[in-house]
């Protein structure tokens, strides 16, 4: 009987593969049919806009709901029906909103978009299997953020495929207590479980879309950037990918002064200076009574509404050293070469840190002042203004003087900014170059478009935010509605940037005659400097002096 019936299924899936790849050719070729993949959940419907497919809302793994809250992802089965009509964006994860929170614990949804014709011969000729596929995954400090909002279009044009997820998020996918933690599954990192679950989803279903399996690059912004520094040294990532692009996700790595990615039994009972141990979270909500069993601690934990984990979350999480999906820090690994060797392109923005003052400040407490600077930068270490480090930093490495403002502006937003971003962004994603590029091709860039289009800002911003976090990636995915057109040098800048991306994950090389030479990182070498309208070298001398990596951070 199982005999059978596992025939009938790889019948069907033989039938309904051939049916997909007819129905997309017949796409292609003008038939208003709507594209068709075939997965191992069953078919799914899309749609095609402007030249794109678009497999929306994918359930990639079963909802992570009661008994499965806080457990590694398990497969979704059969779409009802043995169909899905893939036409809407599956909902967001649980997080908060200035309005409360947002989202469903019913969230692990993927997306993708593959170009119209993508099984016609003059694309698929230079790829033997299928197209290369990119597997975005989005910021937001582990605990903000969905697939939605990036439109992938311009780099599906350019003839790869992209995948875009959600994944749990906050306390419900990042969380280290006790109780849970002794369960016997692998544990804390759940967020990062699903990301791998759904590169997996990736390698087994994607040949069905006209994708490579065995031509996957993971490319993430941020968080985002910073998860794929997470799988690079992950041994339960190994093979899931062959090349890897992270944007701004150094941040609070590769430093020794930074230890936030603690041990789950540190996560647990000590925490960190941003994160509370889970037990004291646990405790919190009356989780954890003296007497209580470890099962009952989990009970409660799971009895737990998901909005009520939200309202006690951090502005930020850090996934764990947990034993299984990460043995040691991404730093660690990179340093003993014990990472998964692939390709890397890694870079950040040259004014990261404009970003969070525009949103503690501008936005938040009120526009900084220069008479307040002292105390702003003392608050951004939690030390006192006459702390002798602090008033280094104020009179020496980052006095006022050193930061002439525009008509109208004063100084203090634009040295904090670049204080923040040499901390926290640029030396540490210099150190990770270093340690990469002993092993792997690495290619390093810095993101320096001074006027990258902002949108309608609200009232009340009192200096230009620059190349701040984030603004790099409009230049790769769709934005225009958003922030609004780019200039035609930006245009130039941007073809450059998605010509660089998209051949890296054809061949591992950003290079190809489309785009200026970008040379392999090495210490003494270049990085990219992405400016429109064309980017250049920029010496490592010279990025190393202007964030102040080597004469003051790395000491």
């Amino acid at each position: 009987m199982v005999r059978n019936s596992t025939r009938c299924l790889v019948g069907l899936a033989g039938i309904s593969a051939l049916i997909a790849g007819l129905v997309v050719t017949a796409s292609a070729a003008g038939s208003p049919r709507s594209p068709i993949a075939f997965t191992e959940s069953g078919l799914v419907i899309g749609t095609t806009t402007s030249g794109v497919n678009q497999f929306l809302g994918i359930p990639y793994a079963a909802p992570p709901l009661g008994p499965l809250r806080w457990t590694p992802p398990k497969p979704y089965g059969l779409f009802h029906g043995f169909v899905l009509q893939a036409t809407q964006f599956g909902g967001d994860c649980t997080q908060p909103t200035a309005s409360g929170p947002f989202g469903s614990e019913n969230c692990l949804f993927l997306n993708v978009f593959t170009p119209q014709n993508v099984l016609a011969d003059d694309l698929l000729e230079d790829h033997g299997r299928g197209l290369p596929v990119m597997v975005w995954i989005h910021g937001g400090g582990l605990v903000n953020g969905g697939a939605e909002i990036y439109d992938p279009t311009p780099m599906v044009k350019k003839g790869v495929i992209v995948v875009t997820m959600n994944y749990r998020l906050g306390y419900l996918g990042f969380f280290a207590q006790s109780a849970l933690d002794s369960e016997g599954h692998p544990a804390g990192n759940y967020g990062l479980m699903d990301q791998q679950f759904a590169f997996k989803w990736v390698r087994q279903n994607i040949a069905g879309f006209g994708g490579d399996p065995d031509q996957v690059t993971i490319f993430g912004e941020s968080a985002g950037g910073q998860s794929v520094y997470a799988h690079l040294a992950s041994p339960t990532a190994s093979r899931l990918f062959r090349g890897a692009i992270s944007e701004s996700g150094s941040t609070y790595e590769f430093q020794s002064y930074f230890d936030f990615i603690v041990s789950l039994t540190i996560g647990e009972t000590i925490g960190t200076v941003f994160v509370p141990p889970g037990d004291n979270v646990a405790a919190g909500f009356g989780c954890s009574n003296p007497g209580e069993t470890s099962s009952e601690t989990s009970m409660c934990l799971r009895g737990l509404s998901a909005s009520a984990l939200v309202a006690v979350e951090p502005l930020g999480l850090f996934p764990f050293v947990d034993g299984t999906l990460l043995t040691q820090t991404p730093a660690q690994a990179f340093a003993d070469g014990q990472f998964n060797r692939v390709p890397v392109i890694h870079g950040t923005n040259h004014d990261e840190w404009r970003a969070y003052v525009e949103g503690e400040y501008d936005f938040g407490v009120g526009p900084l002042t220069d008479a307040e600077y002292p105390a702003a930068v003392a608050a951004l270490f939690g030390d006192s203004v006459d702390n002798p480090f602090v008033q280094f930093l104020v009179d020496t490495e980052y006095p006022l003087s050193n930061y002439p403002p525009p008509p109208g502006v004063v100084s203090a937003p634009l040295a904090l900014g670049a204080l923040g971003t040499d901390w926290a962004f640029a030396c540490p994603a210099r150190n990770a170059d270093l340690l990469l590029s002993q092993y792997v091709p690495t290619y390093a860039y810095e993101f320096n478009d001074e006027n990258a289009p902002q949108g309608p800002l609200p009232p009340g911003l009192t200096f230009p935010l620059g190349a701040d976090h984030g603004a790099e990636i409009q230049y790769l995915f769709n934005f225009e509605a958003v922030l609004g057109p780019f200039t035609p040098a930006q245009q130039q800048l941007s073809d450059a940037m998605i010509n660089y991306w998209t051949q890296f994950a054809k061949t591992g090389d950003p290079n190809s005659p489309d785009a200026p030479t970008w040379s392999q990182y090495t210490a003494g070498g270049s990085f990219e400097s992405l400016l429109p309208p064309t980017p250049v070298p920029e010496p490592d001398a010279s990025f190393d002096t202007d964030h102040k990596c080597s004469s003051f951070w790395d000491l």
